[in-house]
């Protein structure tokens, strides 16, 4: 059963480094794959949380922002990775196209900006991250939304930085 308490985490992230770090640290709890959906307004580090996060996976090339393109895959040191911005999408049916059928894998890591814009063509997500303004830095809130998702929270709590908060 999980503890509904300890189903997410909170951090206080004061700049572009702190996002940075937490998706460091995601990166090194990670050991299976994942579903990240990745929530919040313009410009409060969806893309950068990615790219440091795909970087600490190993991806040796650069990480493009999938703005235009909407997908770009990568191979990790271990895994598929894939990073959707579905911000330019009108409606789910759009994603059609794109020949998603590699998102399925359980073993990849699935990275999906403003998913809200791609409900019903998505697979489920094992977390979510909101990030929001909070004065000159960002607020972060990590919610496991499936038991491999719980798993992987629960390891990230023991590791808890200084802006970590339960």
């Amino acid at each position: 059963m999980i503890d509904a308490d300890a189903t997410e985490r909170q951090w206080a992230l004061p700049d572009e480094a702190a996002t940075g770090a937490l998706a460091v640290q995601l990166a090194a709890m990670l050991d299976d794959g994942l579903v990240l959906y990745l929530h919040g307004p313009l410009g409060a580090g969806k893309t950068s949380f990615a790219r440091a996060l795909l970087t600490a996976m190993g991806v040796g090339e650069r990480v493009k922002s999938p703005t235009y393109s909407l997908v770009e895959g990568y191979e990790t040191q271990d895994r598929s990775a894939w990073h959707l911005d579905l911000y330019r999408i009108a409606d789910p049916g759009e994603l059609e196209w794109l020949g998603l059928d590699s998102l399925a894998d359980p073993s990849a890591l699935v990275l999906v900006e403003w998913p809200e814009r791609g409900a019903g063509a998505l697979p489920a997500a094992d977390m979510e991250l909101q990030l929001s303004y909070a004065g000159d830095g960002r607020h972060a809130l990590l919610r496991a939304l499936s038991s491999r998702g719980y798993r992987l929270l629960q390891r990230m709590a023991l590791m808890r930085g200084p802006h970590a908060s339960p």
